[in-house]
């Protein structure tokens, strides 16, 4: 993973983990072990589900741009059915408690989209190539003795 690639992702799953950390610790005071539990397996799923779309998001820019909004719209509803089937096969769980579990599940994927669209905006991506418009030189002048 480039160095840029993973400063990125420590902007971004740090606030996340932190969040996920306080839901679990409000779900502990609020709801007791169950509730905790729960905080944790919410957290864990939004941090994992987000940490390998945004490698996939990564790895399709630099492998294959022209495919890179369509695999982020087929990566949203991957990510959208994987859950809906964590949620319909742990349904009636008495292992944790299902509303800690959607709190922090929502509360850490917000706070994981926020660093993101904030970690996007503080990178310095260029518009234009720089590369490219050296290359087009030469090929109109001839390459260079």
């Amino acid at each position: 993973m480039p160095s840029k690639d993973a400063r990125n992702l420590l902007q971004i799953a740090v606030p996340a983990a932190a969040a996920g950390a306080i839901a679990v610790a409000v779900s502990a005071a609020v709801a007791g072990g169950k509730g905790a539990l729960g905080a944790v397996v919410g957290t864990l799923l939004a941090v994992l589900f987000m940490g390998i779309g945004l490698y996939v998001l990564q790895w399709t820019a630099r492998t294959l741009p022209q495919l890179f909004q369509a695999m982020g719209l087929m990566l949203y509803m991957a990510q959208l059915l994987l859950l809906l089937i964590f949620v319909a096969v742990f349904k009636g769980t008495s292992l944790f408690n299902p509303k800690a579990f959607a709190v922090a599940l929502v509360v850490t994927t917000v706070v994981w989209m926020a660093a993101q669209a904030r970690a996007h905006m503080k990178a310095k991506i260029f518009y234009i190539d720089p590369d490219a418009e050296k290359s087009e030189k030469r090929e109109k002048t001839g390459p260079s003795s």
